[in-house]
């Protein structure tokens, strides 16, 4: 499990014209069983992204193809961990 942390590098007028673009990352990469969860940090500096990836390489591989990171508007940092407890209704965490 990864969780996978933008941070904007640029005024959010630039990261809005991609938004669309970002928004159609996410969903394609929900429909590959990839992304679980994801939101907008606050205040509004960057997202947080749940990520489900074979390795630590291939979640990097995921997360540099996010338009905001292609379009130089965000910057990520990529943690691993095990997640050894989820509540009702996070089960996909432990999977």
């Amino acid at each position: 499990m990864f969780i996978v942390s933008l941070r904007y590098t640029r005024p959010l007028e630039e990261v809005d014209a991609l938004l669309a673009q970002h928004v159609e990352w996410l969903r394609a990469g929900h429909a590959a069983g990839h992304f679980l969860a994801w939101g907008r940090k606050i205040p509004r500096d960057g997202g947080i992204l749940f990520m489900r990836a074979e390795s630590r390489t291939d979640a990097e591989a995921l997360a540099v193809e996010d338009p905001f990171v292609k379009g130089g508007v965000a910057e990520i940092e990529v943690i691993e961990f095990a997640a050894g407890f989820a509540g009702p209704g996070l089960e996909a965490l432990l999977a």
